[in-house]
């Protein structure tokens, strides 16, 4: 086994050639993705105050609100992105991975340049660190190129 790198791009998209199994880990790392971007877009209040416990209250509120309704859009066009190349294009799963690694590190960046302030930790601060951890790990199991390359 060795890893590499040229897996981010390979040259045929159609085909995987890293563990099997980092494919079907991969959707389910993808799938909250795609919940939690609805969850932003379609909730009533975003999910900020429901589930990031952000007092909405105060004056400016609905600006989070509506922040949060955005922040969900943009969420769901990434997230609807990668769920089309990871089906349509098996060779990309480790570019999908990279991707996704990129959302946990740039929260932190973000959460330390303006922190939240919030009633309890928000589920996304929380995750960040094992969504870290497990993305991470996949990443680097889907740049290991099998023995023979096989069709996913």
């Amino acid at each position: 086994m060795r890893f590499n790198l040229r897996s981010l791009l390979p040259q045929n998209p159609h085909t995987y050639v890293g563990i099997r199994l980092v494919r079907p880990l991969t959707l389910l790392v993808l799938l909250p993705v795609v919940v939690r971007s609805c969850i932003h877009l379609f909730s009533a209040d975003g999910g900020a105050q429901s589930i990031a416990g952000i007092d909405i209250s105060v004056a400016g509120g609905s600006n989070i609100v509506a922040l949060f309704h955005q922040w969900g859009a943009i969420q769901l066009i990434l997230a609807a992105l990668l769920s089309v190349l990871f089906f349509r294009y098996p060779g990309f799963t480790p570019l999908v991975l990279l991707t996704l690694l990129a959302d946990p590190v740039m929260r932190e960046v973000a959460g330390t340049i303006a922190p939240v302030t919030a009633v309890g930790t928000p589920p996304g601060a929380a995750l960040n660190a094992p969504a870290f951890i497990v993305v991470f790990a996949l990443l680097l199991l889907s740049l290991v190129e099998r023995g023979g390359k096989r069709r996913v």
